[in-house]
């Protein structure tokens, strides 16, 4: 099955911290991908703009390396690659001076689209988008795109958009989750709203809860200094996971359109209960055999940053009340694995005998690896002897049930990428929707803060800390298995 792809218009998109992690990684392998299946126009062009020294040859020198690293050798074709690099250019810029500017303002082309790419440090966010202005190269139609973290809390977030606002409207800011560009988090909607199978049936009556997990097997060696100051509360749980929860909560929007979606984000958001300190449980990992663990990583033996986390949390409307979400995440855990799980609760009533062996219905969407959805239902166990009951998947993976290449789906920078030229926002934060989830996660991180709590050790290639376990036990359920 091959996927419509949809051109989008002429544009220059400008990537900021060119030279960095980022955009080596994902941000340019991602357009080239984008050029190899002729979503770009023929003149659409790419500057990459740092503090480095780069000839614009060094520089598409560099890009060509960076598509070699990251692209599948499948994916890589010798003439494509040279005409893509052709569209490619460079500046030397100073964010917080003025060198380089007039050189990037001279470079833009009239009457078309104009993307600013902020891959760097917040802190630089103002000084770029002063400067953007003050040069007269951005302009009413220009879109900025900025990455997380939005914001350590409430109060910073709400300084980073009043910095923003002033240069440019909420129209023009994209705030980038890579979570909402992945083929799953998009058919949830699919889901929810294009099939009346699921709908009557989303809501406290016939759900008994949805579990939540986000697990990693990487450690934070290499940038713990600065995960020391974030953890998973601020990492994963206020960004991806809340978008994942608004997703999995929300009433249907009146539109399949940017605010309208967004809408009814907040209003979930809104709807969170302050979380009790009895349904937190924070964890840091400790090595194994002869490996550092988290505080030898972040490089401070008294850290009390929490590497995981897992929350119950409840909504207070008419749709989720008493309904429970689990919300688990961490780092050095048994296996990679983002999943979302709704269990659907028991029948009323079991005609057959064999009710022991009866189990929930869970629909699983799962994030990565291997995208796709599984729905567990019960069935007849084949075979003489009565009727025996048996849990069995329904499942649907995209490259098998679409007949697509897992290389072939588009990773989720790519999509947000042409999101933001074609002007569709639908897939972003906007500001009051970050400024209301650092509203509920700050009370939290001061509870424990003030009440001086330690995070508990958990072994690394475990499923965290035991007390995550008894989170679950106590009303009693337990934990899907964490497996890739």
């Amino acid at each position: 099955m091959v996927s419509r792809v949809i051109p989008v218009d002429s544009f220059d998109l400008v990537v900021f911290g060119g030279t960095g992690d980022l955009a080596r990684r994902k941000i340019l392998p991602g357009l080239y991908r984008r050029f190899l299946a002729g979503q770009m126009t023929a003149e659409s062009r790419i500057i990459g703009a740092a503090r480095a020294d780069l000839t614009e040859e060094a520089y598409r020198a560099m890009v060509g390396e960076a598509i070699d690293e990251f692209v599948p050798k499948d994916r890589r074709d010798a003439a494509v690659i040279a005409e893509f690099l052709a569209r490619i250019g460079y500046v030397s810029i100073d964010a917080k001076g003025s060198a380089g500017w007039d050189v990037l303002r001279d470079k833009m082309r009239p009457n078309v689209v104009r993307a600013f790419y902020f891959s760097v440090a917040p802190a630089l966010f103002g000084d770029i988008a002063e400067r953007l202005h003050s040069n007269q190269i951005a302009d009413a139609w220009s879109r900025i795109v900025v990455e997380k973290p939005f914001g350590r809390d409430l109060a910073s977030a709400k300084a980073l958009n009043a910095v923003l606002a002033s240069h440019f409207n909420e129209g023009q800011i994209y705030r980038i989750d890579h979570y909402l560009g992945k083929e799953t988090v998009q058919n949830l909607m699919a889901v929810r709203f294009a099939n009346i199978l699921f709908e009557p049936l989303w809501k406290s009556e016939y759900i008994d809860h949805v579990q939540i997990t986000v697990a990693e097997t990487v450690d934070v060696s290499g940038r713990g200094a600065y995960y020391d100051k974030s953890g998973a509360m601020r990492d994963m749980v206020q960004n991806h996971m809340m978008q994942l929860l608004c997703l999995i909560a929300m009433e249907p929007p009146y539109h399949f359109d940017p605010d309208a979606v967004r809408d009814e984000k907040l209003k979930v958001i809104r709807a969170l209960e302050p979380v009790k300190p009895e349904d937190i449980v924070r964890g840091q990992y400790l090595g194994a055999k002869g490996e550092a663990g988290y505080v030898q990583h972040s490089e401070n033996p008294a850290s009390r940053t929490e590497s995981y986390i897992a929350l119950k949390v409840n909504i207070a409307n008419w749709r989720w009340k008493g309904t429970p979400f689990y919300l688990r995440t961490g780092k050095k855990m048994r296996a990679r694995a983002s999943e979302i799980a709704i269990t659907f609760k028991e029948p009323p009533h079991s005609i057959f005998d064999d009710a022991k062996g009866w189990k929930e219905n869970v629909l699983v969407i799962r994030l990565q690896p291997n995208e796709g959805m599984e729905l567990m239902m019960m069935i007849k166990e084949p075979g003489p002897g009565g009727m025996r009951l048996m849990q069995v998947p329904l499942d649907m993976a995209f490259a098998d049930a679409l007949g697509v290449e897992a290389e072939d789906v588009p990773d989720a920078y790519e999509r947000l990428i042409m999101d933001v030229i074609r002007g569709n926002q639908t897939l972003f934060m906007r500001g009051d929707e970050v400024e209301a989830a650092w509203a509920w996660t700050d009370p939290i991180i001061q509870g424990w803060e003030a009440r001086g709590e330690r995070p508990q050790s958990y072994d690394a290639g475990s499923s965290g800390p035991e007390d995550a376990l008894m989170l679950m036990h106590r009303d009693g359920r337990r934990w899907r298995e964490i497996k890739e």
